[in-house]
């Protein structure tokens, strides 16, 4: 099958590096507050808990409309919902770079939070579409890996923007980078079925692997999601994933202020360092979460007990987050947040392909929906606990034990919920 695949074009691979684009600049959109913080907090004379209540405000628009999201997808499509949401998402970059004060920063970045909903439901249902089942993780990783990359390209050119300019430009240039992937995306992106750029025989090809079948369900959108509601698949799968989402999204937003107030490092030193876990968690989502994966399915390897191995073992990595509580140098502590955060990175792309695998026709948007929605939750969740607990205790080391715990209940509904990994039957 592989030698098969480099016979054909490979349209598929340029509709993954758009949809990789998108949530590369997706997140930078997200990680220029966290890199910001320092300043907002000088300036406004902000606390702890505040700046954990900004670094969650996306967060609770975002994870409210994951859901309803889902379901407009399934509806209406990727095409017409993801150039809506770039569309919005540069224009709501753009009104955090115009607002002052803590009330001003908090709703614009619950007005990102709405722009930036369909992302990553979109782009899994996307790749559903246009990859056949033993490419579908490498075609997951190119977009999940771009979420821990931004770090790695992200925080420093916003560090750059920040320092000498100031951090309403640090929000400015996200919002043209924004405004050019919109531009992108209408222009590049269609359906399989509807783009003439793409080959029949490539498109036999994504057909005959398995791809998700394109078109709405004929359950309709409510009746679909109470149906998978009462999926333990979907359950396994989200609040597995959730648990994952905790510690990424304490990383995320939490990092760079952990070198600067723990390490009592500056924010320009701060950001080098904090790229190089992400640089390492990139890696170890392609090669590991993606290129693996693949190989061992198209070697004829059961697929369910690949993937979930990939998923286990890369939240048992995430433990090392451990270690970091154990240490005052800089150098041991990057060592073993690198370690946790390869791990966790590792099982991301396995955690968002699941979705497209398992979902009844027309459900793909919604599996989605519901996972990334309790995923999101924790992007609410875990910068305010951890800033209460940091603002409390004046160190880290108790933030990061409550990460490992909540690891440890994910890696339970994995083993125990989800079950195989194969299609959920269509509701009658």
């Amino acid at each position: 099958m592989s030698s098969l695949s480099t016979q054909i074009p490979r349209r598929r691979w340029a509709i993954g590096g758009l949809l990789g684009a998108g949530v590369l600049i997706n997140y930078i959109d997200r990680i220029n507050l966290s890199v910001a913080a320092p300043q907002l907090k000088a300036e406004f004379h902000l606390t702890s808990g505040e700046i954990g209540l900004l670094f969650s405000a996306f967060f609770w628009t975002y994870a409210l409309l994951q859901i309803p999201v889902g379901m407009i997808l399934d509806r209406f499509g990727v095409t017409r919902v993801g150039r809506w949401g770039a569309f919005l998402w540069a224009i709501a970059s753009a009104a955090v770079a115009f607002t002052g004060g803590f009330g001003g920063i908090f709703a614009a970045r619950m007005l990102l939070g709405v722009a930036e909903a369909p992302g990553f439901p979109a782009s899994a249902k996307a790749t559903g579409y246009w990859f056949p089942r033993q490419e579908r993780s490498i075609a997951t990783a190119l977009f999940d890996a771009a979420a821990k990359f931004s770090n790695v390209i992200g925080v420093p050119l916003v560090a750059f923007v920040v320092v000498d300019f100031g951090w309403r430009w640090g929000f400015g240039i996200t919002a043209l980078l924004s405004f050019l992937y919109f531009i992108a995306f209408y222009f590049i992106y269609r359906d399989p079925s509807a783009d003439k750029n793409l080959s029949d025989q490539e498109h036999a090809y994504i057909l005959e692997g398995g791809a998700t079948p394109e078109g709405e369900s004929n359950a309709g959108a409510g009746a679909m999601l109470a149906y998978l509601l009462r999926q333990p698949k979907v359950w396994g799968l989200s609040l597995g994933f959730a648990a994952y989402g905790y510690s990424f999204y304490l990383f995320l937003t939490w990092l760079p202020g952990y070198l600067v107030q723990a390490m009592h490092m500056s924010i320009l030193k701060s950001a080098g360092y904090a790229a190089i876990p992400w640089a390492c968690a990139t890696v170890a989502d392609i090669l590991f979460g993606g290129l693996l994966v693949d190989r061992l399915v198209c070697a004829g390897h059961d697929e369910t007990k690949v993937r979930k191995t990939v998923l286990i073992v890369g939240m048992l990595f995430g433990l090392a987050v451990f270690g970091a509580t154990q240490t005052t140098s800089p150098g041991w502590a990057i060592m073993w947040i690198s370690i946790a955060l390869s791990g966790l990175a590792a099982s991301a792309p396995v955690g968002w392909s699941i979705p497209s695998l398992i979902a009844p026709k027309g459900g793909t948007g919604t599996i989605g929906g519901i996972m990334n929605f309790l995923n999101n939750m924790m992007g609410i969740i875990a910068p305010i606990v951890t800033g209460f607990i940091v603002g409390t205790t004046n160190n880290f080391e108790t933030a990061f034990l409550v990460a490992g715990v909540v690891l440890l209940v994910g890696i339970f509904f994995y083993v125990v919920v989800l079950g195989r990994i194969e299609p959920i039957p269509a509701p009658k």
